[in-house]
């Protein structure tokens, strides 16, 4: 089965159950054909989302949509064992043997009302983590068509080293927005681009709307005047800051706001004027570049 390229905006749908909206079937269907309307056609979901409940909202919102699967492509990531209702965990903690991770995304397939994810990811990394098990369970995930790529999230470079000993990672979701810059300053960024890792950022709106920290202050302020300049939202600028970035990142939004999601994709055409995208750097920052 060939990959079907990833929509350069993705919808993350940790909000769409009940850890945030509580969409109903039909609201999820409508907000599923919103996404697909402005050229998002990738969903981010995770197995532990809605506490094991959101990927089969979802899923059934998906079938009852009759959109054709291969106009989307369905993200999924495993290994949290989560204390939920639904789970018998006395704690929260990691779990990355073969068998576990081919039983999840079994589950999650069987949830989201598909044969095959375009692309798991294994959501936080484990101190017990074994590449050899990691890279059986992925192999054989692959073989019987039910994956057709594979990465991590949160991951360190060094973290991602240990799993590409046994088995090549695609992409990394990290934590990324003009708030959280510490992936390219660590060498987190470089070291993806050098090894051919597709970078994915949650959050990518950062603290800049919800905090009201300095940082957060000087950045909104700052983007709210360069907004104007380039007659967009700031929501839409920010996302345009993370887009110039020369690793290619792929920004996941868990916007529910139909409005907002279809101006998002107006951040692929915004060229950000490179003074202005170090001044949100500074600002962020509040020193000077080095």
């Amino acid at each position: 089965m060939n990959k079907t390229p990833f929509s350069k905006i993705i919808a993350g749908t940790m909000t769409w159950g009940i850890w945030g909206k509580n969409l109903n079937t039909n609201e999820m269907i409508d907000m599923m054909h919103c996404c697909l309307e402005n050229g998002i056609s990738t969903f981010d979901h995770a197995d532990i989302y809605g506490g094991y409940t959101t990927e089969a909202s979802f899923g059934n919102a998906f079938t009852e949509s009759k959109i054709d699967r291969q106009k989307i492509q369905l993200i999924s990531k495993c290994g949290i064992q989560y204390q939920s209702e639904n789970r018998d965990n006395k704690i929260k903690h990691y779990d990355y043997s073969k068998s576990y991770i081919i039983w999840s995304v079994e589950t999650s397939l069987k949830n989201l009302k598909t044969d095959y994810l375009d692309l798991l990811l294994l959501h936080r990394p484990s101190p017990l983590m074994q590449a050899d098990e990691i890279a059986e369970a992925i192999i054989q995930l692959k073989s019987d068509g039910k994956i057709l790529d594979f990465g991590v999230s949160n991951f360190t470079p060094m973290q991602t080293d240990l799993i590409q000993t046994k088995m090549k990672v695609n992409y990394n979701q990290i934590q990324f927005s003009t708030t959280h810059l510490n992936a390219m300053l660590d060498g987190s960024l470089d070291y993806m681009q050098i090894n051919k890792i597709k970078p994915m950022a949650w959050n990518p709106l950062g603290s800049v709307f919800k905090g009201d920290d300095e940082q957060s202050s000087r950045v909104r302020t700052l983007a709210t005047a360069l907004a104007l300049k380039y007659e967009t939202t700031i929501d839409v600028l920010l996302l345009a800051w993370i887009l110039k970035h020369p690793s290619g990142i792929l920004p996941v939004c868990g916007t529910t706001d139909k409005t907002r999601i279809s101006q998002l994709m107006q951040a692929t055409t915004i060229e950000l004027e490179l003074q202005d995208w170090f001044a949100i750097w500074v600002e962020s920052t509040g020193t000077k570049v080095p």
